[in-house]
């Protein structure tokens, strides 16, 4: 649910950076955005925008409000935005952070790992064997430093990261997986690695946010 009172900050706004134009309008009009769409500026904002678009984009901020919007999550965190963001900052333009449910917060919340210390890690490597590699690293941290680990995966990976963790990690280190958070198959569930290998799971359709820890009891 995201609050009444980003939806009445978005409906003052008639500029927008983002992935997608089409999703981007589809949800400005799901959520009660009235303004034409002929007198509002959409701009194409992804891992590919140039620093040169950017500082274009920023003239336009001097003078306009406007909105970065993300395609799931929140803006900048695990999705673009933050190199724009920093040549506001550098332009003296406000900034003003907004948000509705974060999956990576909702994650950490229901995982019962602590909440003190973590870190996200975004995207593991592809390849299994730099996968592990990177696991190992990340396991040490949560019995060295008693830093909980977070990471996303693209959905029809999700099998195969988890395999990558059920070889790689400890049998007493702890797994929580949340998929399809908010939505009507949401499930959260948090065991040791070894109670994870006596399950069949599948999540290659669904998002899902991976938390590697320990119970913080």
């Amino acid at each position: 649910m995201i609050p009444a009172e980003v939806h009445r900050i978005t409906s003052s706004l008639d500029l927008f950076f983002t992935e997608k134009e089409r999703t981007a309008r589809r949800y400005l009009r799901k959520t009660g955005y009235e303004r034409s769409f002929e007198e509002v500026a959409i701009h194409r904002l992804d891992k590919d925008t140039t620093q040169e678009e950017m500082e274009l984009f920023i003239r336009e901020l001097s003078s306009r409000n406007g909105g970065l919007l993300s395609e799931a999550g929140l803006p900048c965190v695990a999705d673009p935005g933050a190199g724009l963001v920093a040549l506001a900052h550098q332009n003296g333009i406000r900034v003003v952070p907004l948000s509705g449910p974060s999956s990576l917060m909702l994650a950490l919340m229901a995982s019962g790992f602590n909440g003190q210390q973590f870190a996200f890690n975004g995207y593991l490597p592809v390849q299994s064997a730099e996968r592990k590699e990177v696991l190992r690293k990340l396991e040490h941290r949560i019995y060295s430093e008693g830093q909980t680990q977070l990471f996303i995966e693209t959905p029809y990976r999700n099998g195969s990261l988890f395999q990558d963790i059920m070889q790689c990690c400890r049998p007493d280190t702890w797994l929580c997986v949340a998929s399809g958070l908010t939505g009507e198959g949401e499930s959260v569930r948090s065991m040791p690695v070894s109670s994870w290998k006596k399950k069949h799971m599948n999540w290659e359709k669904v998002p899902a946010v991976f938390v590697l820890g320990r119970p913080y009891l």
